[in-house]
């Protein structure tokens, strides 16, 4: 529970990965973002598109603790509000989760596709799938527009926490920032 509010709050851990996974997804963004103000081929452009893999496969990683995290320590009970945006609430988390594996997949997928190494801090990942390069174009524009959807999906989810916090003043935001005295 949340002193101030009475709200039951999410467990350390998963607190924890959320603002963990923010700050990830947020640098798996920025890098493959900032990559375009180098010249192809480059070895600044060349190290953020690497950063971008790795940190991407990171993500991909924590987000199967993450759900662990959940699945041991389910989410606390839903702040009440109507039907149809608890409804909108869970098919947003699902949403954001099918992202947070889809993306790092696609990823994959096109790296091994391209017949590219797959980096991940000092090992290198096995391919998915045999080369081929039609295939990789096809899986790199699905992850490509999928990271556009991404980009909507998180501003959505950042305003409804916002929305829930300074219009409503229903505790929800609360629910998963850190507490210094929690009983």
């Amino acid at each position: 529970m949340n002193g101030k509010t009475g709200v039951a709050s999410y467990g350390r851990l998963s607190i924890g990965l959320h603002w963990l996974m923010l700050l990830l997804i947020a640098a798996v963004y920025a890098t493959i973002e900032l990559r375009v103000n180098f010249a192809k081929g480059s070895e600044p452009r060349e190290l953020l598109k690497h950063w971008h893999f790795m940190l991407g496969m990171a993500v991909f990683a924590l987000v199967w603790l993450r759900l662990l995290a959940r699945w041991l320590h389910p989410a606390p009970k839903a702040v009440p509000g109507a039907g149809w945006e608890q409804a909108l609430a869970k098919l947003m988390h699902l949403a954001l989760y099918a992202l947070m594996i889809g993306l790092p997949l696609l990823g994959w997928l096109t790296l091994s596709a391209a017949g590219k190494p797959i980096p991940f801090f000092g090992l290198e990942l096995p391919a998915l799938i045999d080369a081929n390069k039609d295939l990789a174009g096809q899986f790199k524009e699905l992850h490509e527009t999928l990271a556009v959807a991404g980009y909507w999906l998180i501003g959505l989810h950042a305003a409804a926490a916002l929305f829930h916090q300074y219009v409503r003043r229903d505790g929800t935001l609360q629910r998963m920032l850190p507490q210094r005295h929690r009983a």
